[in-house]
């Protein structure tokens, strides 16, 4: 009669060995790295693919190598011109050193974050309202070069930083809006007096071009009369040349 009580421990080791494989036996995808501790010593870097450890004596620390897009929460900020705004930012960084990202900060995630919050506030506490909303690439390129001194002996790289959204108080959003209507009122102004000047520059020399022929000047009478008659008008001008009525006024201060 079969007796299970007699193939008990050879169960036991089977499924121990079962289990003792499936913790010695580790598959790192390709965007993937492992740090490998030895009795608590830093021992090496594995990955992707394969990777044995001995069980409870090693411990192998996953870290991704993907570029992480991390969200900087809205920051109350006071630019050097004494404005309070919300700024919100993005960065994009990864790691390039697996060891140094695990054995270099506690956590590179959180430490980043906190990083870019604190940068974020004193970069843009220096320069001014009109600056931040103009030069937006430089401030960015400021911010990213600041976080990489930082953040490079961690082993992290950051690859962009993007001021996302500008909160503007809404006192401030109406000053900008008046400053703005204010500006394209200035630019209306100058554009119709400069088309005032061309108009009067091209009329003087018309007016010397028909001065110095007579008949062009008869010729242009016609033509107006030609473009009133086409009207169908039941008054008809007819324009009187200024010479004329000029003699008529001088022989009368003569009389």
């Amino acid at each position: 009669m079969f007796d299970i009580f007699n193939f008990f421990p050879m169960i036991v080791f089977i499924v121990a060995m079962v289990a003792l494989l499936s913790n010695a036996i580790k598959i790192l995808p390709e965007y993937e790295r492992g740090v490998l501790f030895r009795l608590g010593r830093l021992k090496a870097t594995r990955g992707p693919g394969l990777v044995f450890i001995i069980p409870g004596i090693d411990r192998l620390v996953r870290v991704s190598l993907r570029i992480v897009a991390l969200d900087v929460p809205p920051q109350d900020v006071i630019s050097r011109d004494n404005v309070t705004v919300k700024v919100s930012a993005v960065i994009y960084f990864r790691v390039t050193e697996a060891e140094k990202a695990i054995v270099q900060v506690e956590n590179y995630l959180y430490a980043t974050s906190q990083l870019a919050q604190t940068t974020l506030r004193s970069v843009l506490g220096q320069v001014e309202l009109d600056e931040l909303l103009a030069n937006r690439e430089k401030i960015n390129k400021e911010l990213q070069e600041i976080l990489a001194n930082h953040i490079d002996p961690w082993g992290v790289k950051v690859t962009a930083v993007e001021v996302k959204n500008i909160d503007l108080p809404l006192e401030m959003q109406r000053a900008i809006a008046k400053q703005a209507e204010a500006e394209r009122e200035r630019r209306a102004k100058i554009i119709h007096a400069e088309g005032e000047l061309q108009a009067s520059e091209k009329l003087a020399q018309a007016a010397k071009m028909l001065a110095s022929e007579p008949s062009s000047m008869q010729l242009r009478y016609l033509q107006t009369l030609t473009e009133i008659a086409a009207e169908k008008n039941s008054t008809t001008i007819f324009p009187v040349p200024i010479d004329l009525i000029t003699q008529f006024l001088d022989r009368k201060k003569s009389d």
